[in-house]
């Protein structure tokens, strides 16, 4: 098992990377020492598939342990859902001292975190990610939020988890969709921090794809050393470093929500997110358009979209006003000047943004 360190003032954490290491996750329970109790916060089908051998798991190490599902889509993080799963754990946690275990994707790691940030003003959690993105990206560094209707991830919170456990065996379970998807952020990655890692998944798509391990760990040990390092310098993106992170996410997110949350998956909507920023970043003279082709020919190359469907360009605009990123009334874009470099830039000329989405529709 390998560790990364996510080395933060007061709320440090580890994120433990390795092969079949789910069994080590009461011993490492034991050591954080945060809780006699576990709540399990996931979905129906990751419960089916792993639910029995997690219980037995904590129950081994001394833990007891009891699980609440919530729906396998982005309607996990509505606020409905949210304070429904709330008041159901508040019903169960009578002399018992609870921590939350977040035993899923993204969505599931989103909501879960966002319950305990909420939860009798904050109780630990655990992240226990079993897709690629959560792996790569969204199970590390503590934001957690719920969706409004205009807008993703507008209610929310910088909480720290406790731990983050990555057993890249439960990525054998994933359909093509769901490794495109976790691609899209890897791809991000290379771009706004290691071009080595960008010629790496461009060397072995092929592989990721058909979901080898050791390929997918490689992968997942570069992108959480990066995204550690990144929240390590700017926990609470105070400083303007953690923005980095947000390649691709500022229209992608818009997209995401013109689509309901239902029209493309995350790692989709960041994949066009990216070609837009991208796009705009060669209108601006930021990027060359060589280093832009080979970003759009990996992403097709992995599978992902190249066009927008079924999305009002109107729409995407509207929810782009919307974006947690806006200082005084002006829009900010994380654009790429090359492969492996980004830098932010401020007041796009909307017309420019406008334009360059049509384009993909």
């Amino acid at each position: 098992m390998q560790t990364v360190n996510v080395s933060l003032k007061h709320n440090s954490y580890k994120i433990c990377i390795g092969c079949r290491v789910l069994p080590q996750l009461g011993k490492l329970l034991r050591a954080l020492s945060i809780g006699q109790d576990a709540v399990i916060i996931t979905n129906g089908y990751i419960n089916k598939l792993y639910g029995k051998a997690v219980v037995s798991i904590l129950k081994k190490s001394g833990f007891s342990a009891k699980v609440f599902l919530v729906p396998d889509s982005e309607e996990s993080k509505s606020a409905d859902v949210v304070f429904d799963l709330i008041k159901k754990i508040a019903a169960y946690d009578v002399k018992k001292n609870i921590f939350i275990i977040a035993f899923g994707g993204g969505v599931v790691g989103d909501a879960a975190g966002f319950v305990a940030s909420m939860y009798k003003r904050g109780i630990p959690y655990i992240q226990v990610p079993t897709t690629l993105l959560a792996q790569i990206d969204s199970a590390i560094g503590g934001k957690v939020a719920i969706d409004l209707s205009v807008g993703k991830n507008l209610v929310g919170a910088f909480y720290q988890p406790r731990l983050v456990l990555s057993d890249t065996a439960l990525l054998a379970t994933l359909d093509k969709r769901q490794i495109r998807n976790g691609l899209a952020e890897a791809v991000k990655y290379g771009v706004i921090r290691d071009r080595r890692l960008f010629n790496y998944i461009s060397n072995n798509y092929k592989k990721l794809l058909s979901c080898d391990l050791k390929a997918l760990a490689e992968v997942v040990r570069c992108c959480s050393k990066i995204k550690a390092g990144v929240v390590s310098a700017d926990e609470k993106e105070r400083k303007g470093i953690r923005t980095i992170l947000n390649f691709g996410h500022t229209l992608g997110h818009a997209i995401e929500t013109a689509g309901g949350y239902r029209r493309y998956h995350h790692g989709e909507a960041i994949a066009l997110g990216m070609r837009i920023a991208a796009d705009i970043s060669c209108r601006l003279g930021v990027m060359k358009e060589g280093d832009s082709l080979r970003l759009g020919q990996l992403l097709s190359s992995i599978g992902l979209p190249s066009a927008i469907k079924g999305v009002r360009a109107s729409d995407i605009t509207e929810a782009v006003s919307h974006d947690k990123k806006f200082r005084d009334r002006k829009n900010r874009f994380v654009l790429p000047t090359k492969i492996g470099q980004v830098r932010i830039v401020e007041g796009v000329p909307i017309g420019i943004i406008t334009q360059v989405i049509k384009t993909y529709l």
